[in-house]
């Protein structure tokens, strides 16, 4: 107990202490949080359908036809037809034989990893992957050799060492606090000549990159390469669960070895057909992600013009580096004052020293909304020194 209080004081201590704060209203270009109207600037709502007609109505329909819960996991009682509706689609999205859905992203990499990879394999992992990739890594109990982030020759370097085991190198498709892309080309060729699995993580890039908004491997026209396509359904499709997709023989496989998957209560089914009915306009309306990546471009140029230290990135994730954990709480702390809500990212979940603004946009923003944020945030910016 001691020490559980002394680390508090400490985290309380070096400003990286964290509240929640509670919304009051759905996710949409605006919100509600605690009482306060706000600019919402920080989720990853990117297509900006949590709150669509379409979607509120699929669920009201499935609810009135299969009720609230699940009952069970999906090895007793709890597959729907509606769970075998969505593997099916999510294969058919992502261009494989096959797919299985999880209850969360976290879910589908811990199972999945752990249950392919065991003590005899190799993971080659990038140094900024999820948590729940590291953590399904260390649950394998294989060797795990970090490589640098981004770094392809640093990642053939650890390939020629352990070279003859079973390997798998596993990525994060679109790195959620820095925005930019895994080189799937690069990796995908190093893992031919080592006989690695490739495994891509496209939590944020589902729905968002891609001619198809398919991910990283529809970006990179890579899709017949990847042998496990993983992602979420809980960011631009609005609902809630993870997936994983790949050949017939893998899911099969996993169908049996995941424990993620085999000791959770399934999905409830409103919540599949918010799904469904979310892939759907993704193929649909192409326009909400073209729309979506004009507005980053467009937002990141007048960050950097205004002085800003901004990550590049292509995608709709904008990371404004602070650097001091404190003094990227008191920017956040004031921004919302001002009617905008974006929390500051301290570590552990980055690297000390970069301490930041994560900036997200929905495909709903309007220049508008987008004019008043960069106002309020060069403002507060010169306040503290910032930027001049």
């Amino acid at each position: 107990m001691k020490q559980i209080i002394e680390y508090l004081r400490q985290i309380k201590e070096k400003g990286l202490y964290r509240e929640l704060k509670y919304l009051e209203a759905a996710q949409g270009p605006y919100t509600v949080v605690e009482g306060k109207k706000v600019l919402l600037m920080a989720s990853n709502n990117y297509l900006g359908l949590c709150n669509d007609e379409r979607l509120k109505k699929a669920a009201m329909r499935t609810i009135e036809a299969y009720g609230v819960g699940a009952g069970g996991s999906r090895l007793t009682t709890g597959s729907y037809r509606l769970h075998k509706e969505l593997e099916e689609k999510i294969a058919q999205f992502k261009g494989t034989e096959s797919a299985l859905v999880f209850n969360t992203g976290y879910m589908a990499n811990v199972g999945t990893i752990a249950g392919i990879a065991d003590k005899n394999w190799v993971i080659y992992s990038d140094e900024l992957n999820h948590a729940s990739i590291i953590d399904g890594c260390r649950l394998s109990r294989a060797k795990i050799v970090v490589y640098r982030h981004c770094d392809a020759s640093n990642l053939l370097k650890k390939a020629r060492q352990f070279q003859g085991a079973p390997g798998l190198i596993v990525t994060d498709g679109v790195f959620s606090m820095d925005g930019d892309i895994a080189p799937l080309e690069d990796i995908v060729e190093i893992a031919k000549r080592y006989s690695c699995l490739v495994m891509v993580d496209d939590a944020h890039a589902t729905g968002v990159l891609g001619p198809n908004g398919a991910g990283t491997a529809d970006y990179f026209g890579l899709k017949d390469e990847i042998d496990i396509q993983m992602g979420t359904l809980s960011k631009a499709l609005a609902s809630e669960g993870g997936y994983v997709a790949g050949k017939k023989y893998l899911i099969d496989y996993l169908r049996h070895r995941a424990r993620s998957f085999i000791y959770s209560t399934a999905l409830a089914p409103a919540t599949v057909a918010v799904s469904l009915a979310s892939l759907d306009i993704v193929r649909k309306e192409p326009e909400l992600r073209k729309r979506l990546l004009e507005n980053a471009r467009w937002f990141q140029k007048q960050l950097i013009s205004l002085g800003f230290k901004v990550m590049e990135s292509k995608t709709a994730i904008i990371p404004i580096i602070i650097g001091d954990a404190d003094k990227a709480v008191q920017f956040s702390k004031r921004l919302f004052e001002a009617g905008i809500y974006i929390p500051a990212i301290r570590p552990p979940t980055v690297p000390r020293g970069t301490s930041r603004l994560r900036v997200t946009l929905m495909a709903t923003h309007t220049k508008d909304d987008l004019n008043y944020a960069l106002e309020k945030i060069k403002k507060v910016g010169q306040r503290l020194g910032i930027i001049k």
